[in-house]
């Protein structure tokens, strides 16, 4: 049975259109990650803000408002013909929504609690379903009438990646003839002071694969693909997921798990590593996922593949960062360009003489002929990786 990604609708610091994302992501653009004393209190981090003027939510649906389902609603806009066009060929019953969210609304709940302390109530406009991790997946359904069935995965960095797997077994065992798949989370000080507790944030721009990387950019994106039977331009070829519960937060350093997430997606696709043309990375910029990665990536591909971290222009959008940088992917193959341009490797830094020497995708680098086959890497805490394979059909 064949899988196919049939429209993709997304939004990030990088642009609210996927031909901005795009333009701007191949020239190595790093102007949306800006910097900000909102999130810390006495620490100003740089994180990668949506700016665009989200869509409003229906007073219809105002339990689910917040800022999370306003950037999925922003991503779904771009991808509504396609939508309703499913709906109307197989029925709102058949047509399923799979979201992936590390923090969902959770934002909601800091401004509530806000509220709170100041004035010893809660707002009128506050509902806990606006932080509840299904809520994306609930008001998607309730929008646009679906029937069919609708849930969210949460595995931290991972989760919108492993919402694909998820949304293609609903095809696959006949539940759902299409799935909404994707991802959203939008910045909170929760997230952003949590992984400053870790000493995981960057103390400037991050710089993935730097010898000098210190830490990742947190940033908010949502992205929406439209999955099928029904043939596409790209069609998703293979999904590896492993889990090796090395460390909550640490990853496993010998790579083992991630090699195989990487080997299964491949013998899925059915194909060699060689036939690979790009690999987006996961690239968190942190001193122990890049060495391991990097390692990792060299074992199964060697050094021929062209590689790179898009974090260093995104940043690192958590649960929705899978979904994002497979939607990257997506767009390279849906480019009619017969040079193959490349996202660069952008970290404003030296690379790491330590790491194996990759193929660091350098600005203005091309392939040399048209793209034909991405591999995406996501891996979250907890050892919980998933690594997916897209192809040109």
């Amino acid at each position: 049975m064949k899988f196919y990604l049939n429209d993709l609708g997304m939004v990030s610091a990088v642009g609210d259109s996927k031909a901005e994302m795009l333009k701007r992501v191949l020239s190595g653009d790093r102007t949306g990650l800006a910097l900000t004393e909102r999130l810390v209190t006495g620490n100003p981090v740089y994180v990668g803000e949506v700016r665009a003027k989200l869509p409003l939510i229906d007073k219809i649906h105002s339990v689910y408002d917040c800022r999370n389902n306003q950037l999925l609603l922003a991503a779904l806009d771009q991808i509504k013909g396609t939508v309703n066009d499913v709906i109307r060929r197989f029925g709102a019953d058949r047509v399923g929504v799979v979201i992936g969210t590390s923090t969902s609304g959770l934002n909601s709940t800091e401004l509530a609690w806000a509220a709170v302390a100041q004035t010893g109530k809660k707002p009128g406009s506050f509902h806990y379903k606006q932080q509840q991790l299904a809520g994306g997946a609930d008001f998607l359904a309730k929008h646009l009438g679906l029937k069919g069935p609708a849930y969210a995965i949460s595995t931290a960095c991972s989760s919108s990646g492993r919402a694909f797997a998820s949304a293609r077994r609903l095809i696959a065992l006949d539940l759902c003839d299409a799935v909404i798949v994707g991802g959203a989370d939008s910045l909170c000080r929760f997230t952003v002071q949590g992984f400053a507790a870790l000493e995981s944030v960057s103390a400037g721009l991050c710089r993935p694969f730097g010898l000098h990387r210190d830490g990742i950019n947190i940033a908010e994106a949502a992205a929406l693909f439209v999955m099928s039977k029904e043939p596409g331009s790209v069609q998703l070829s293979g999904i590896g997921a492993s889990s090796d519960a090395h460390h909550f937060s640490a990853p496993a350093p010998d790579g083992k798990t991630v090699m195989k997430a990487m080997s299964v997606a491949l013998q899925e696709a059915g194909k060699a590593a060689n036939a690979i043309d790009y690999i987006n990375m996961h690239g968190t910029a942190t001193p122990l996922n890049d060495a391991m990665e990097s390692r990792s990536v060299f074992e199964v591909f060697s050094d021929e593949q062209a590689v790179s971290s898009t974090k260093g222009m995104t940043g690192h959008a958590l649960g929705a960062a899978a979904a994002m940088e497979l939607g990257i992917c997506w767009l390279l193959l849906n480019e009619d360009d017969p040079s193959g341009e490349l996202p660069p490797n952008i970290n404003g830094d030296e690379l790491d003489p330590g790491l194996p020497k990759l193929n660091y995708v350098r600005p203005g680098q091309y392939l040399g002929r048209k793209i034909n086959a991405c591999q995406s890497n996501s891996f979250a805490f907890g050892g919980n990786n998933i690594s997916i394979v897209v192809a040109r059909a």
